[in-house]
This record gives C-alpha cells, structure tokens and sequence, in this order.
C-alpha cells in the first residue's frame, strides 16, 4: 500500500453524511472505546489540550503548540482538515510527519480497525474512532527523537 491508496483507503472509511445519509450518525461509543482499547488508550498516555468551538480552533492550537513549543515542550498537533496535504492534519513540533509513518500506522492496524468496525457498525469508521488513531500516532512519533 502506498501514500495515495492510503488516503484513498481512509476517507473511503470515513461515514460522511453527504455519502451515506444519516448511517453516518452514531449513537454510542462502542467503536470507539474497542479502538481506544486496541491501541492501548493512546488518550491517555500524554497530557493534551482539546480546543473546541465554532470559529479559531486552529488559529488557537498552532499559536498553543508554538508557544508549547518555545517553552521547551514536544508537542503534537492534529487540526482538521487540512488544505493540500492529509499531513498537515498531524504534526509532531510544527513537522508534518512523514508519508511513510501514515502508510505504516494503517497497514499496521488496518486488520484490527476493519474488524472492530464490522463488529459494531455498517463497516464504517466514526469520527471519534479516527481521531483516537491519529492521537495514537501522535503519541508514537512523538515518543521518537
């Protein structure tokens, strides 16, 4: 799998309300507290800052992350969407990570997420399950020097 079929390969798990109608909705937790678990609660395993809200939600976390950042602190950023690249999404010290981290952390855990999907769902991701994996991964680059 490479770059492209990787991307292709998320956002075609992804329930968008425009593609699948009201599918898309979730009334419960339970794909994303079996992720959570397979991961190994990657949420908990570094503090964060969840910022929230209708307007400057990313203005807000790229100016927290770089003062974070001036004062010493390793920091990892996921904001969406992103403009052009699906890395901009997920930084570790204002870097993009790597195209090869994507496709490795997907091929990694695809099995497991397909599986835990089918269990509960139509075989789609939810939001919650999506931003538990890039927190994951998040926590595993960020681990890296």
């Amino acid at each position: 799998m490479d770059y492209t079929q990787t991307l292709d390969y998320l956002f075609s798990r992804l329930p968008m309300f425009h593609r699948i109608g009201s599918a898309a909705y979730k009334a419960d937790l339970k794909n994303t507290i079996a992720i959570s678990e397979l991961l190994g609660k990657p949420e908990k395993s570094f503090k964060s800052v969840h910022i929230a809200g209708t307007n400057g939600k990313g203005s807000t976390s790229h100016m927290l992350a770089a003062i974070m950042q001036k004062c010493g602190y390793k920091t990892g950023l996921y904001t969406s969407p992103h403009l052009k690249d699906f890395r901009e999404r997920i930084r570790i010290n204002g870097k993009m990570i790597p195209e090869n981290e994507v496709v490795s952390f997907v091929v990694n855990y695809k099995n497991d997420f397909e599986a835990i999907e089918q269990a509960f769902s139509n075989g789609r991701s939810d939001w919650h399950s999506t931003i538990l994996r890039r927190k994951k991964l998040i926590s595993q680059l960020s681990k890296r020097d």
